[in-house]
């Protein structure tokens, strides 16, 4: 299955978020093992986890948590995830170097997208955005120089907005 979503490419905790979009009416890419494993694969797991229901599980748990954090600075449900794992920091002839642990293969992509929420909120808490257009669900991280990016893509969202602003002059 390809991944019918219509933006990729964010970081793994927000990337995880638009796992639901809204497409004539809402869409959901994490309603089973199929979905799962688009996902996995669209965002570089795939290799390292399977797609079965004890991974969706993981996964739609780790989704409502980050949401939960994004959208409500609740706390309670991420920690639960991370609790599935840690990062083991250890030196090798390369140098340096952390290695994410987790016991359960079934929470390593849900602790990971967890793992990056931590490392966005690190970063740049006020870059985690959601799209500006009132009927978008998706969200984004706000790279652009000056921080000030409202739509998680402008040939759509931002389009539409700017169309709408048009019509408005005019009637």
């Amino acid at each position: 299955m390809l991944d019918p979503r219509p933006h990729l490419g964010e970081p793994l905790a927000l990337d995880l978020l638009n796992t639901r979009w809204i497409d004539n009416g809402p869409q959901d890419l994490l309603t089973d093992t199929a979905g799962l494993g688009a996902w996995l694969d669209s965002a570089g797991l795939a290799h390292r986890s399977s797609a079965d229901e004890r991974t969706l599980e993981a996964v739609l748990a780790a989704r409502t948590a980050i949401y939960d954090v994004v959208k409500h600075s609740t706390v309670s449900g991420l920690n639960d995830v991370l609790e599935y794992g840690r990062v083991r920091r250890t030196l090798t002839s390369a140098g340096p170097t952390d290695i994410d642990d987790v016991a359960d293969p079934a929470w390593l992509p849900a602790w990971l997208a967890a793992d990056n929420l931590l490392r966005l909120l690190t970063e740049a808490p006020d870059r985690i955005r959601q799209c500006a257009h009132p009927d978008c669900v998706l969200f984004f991280y706000d790279t652009s120089k000056n921080g000030t990016r409202r739509w998680h893509s402008m040939a759509t969202c931002g389009n539409r907005a700017k169309a709408a602003r048009h019509y408005a002059k005019k009637v």
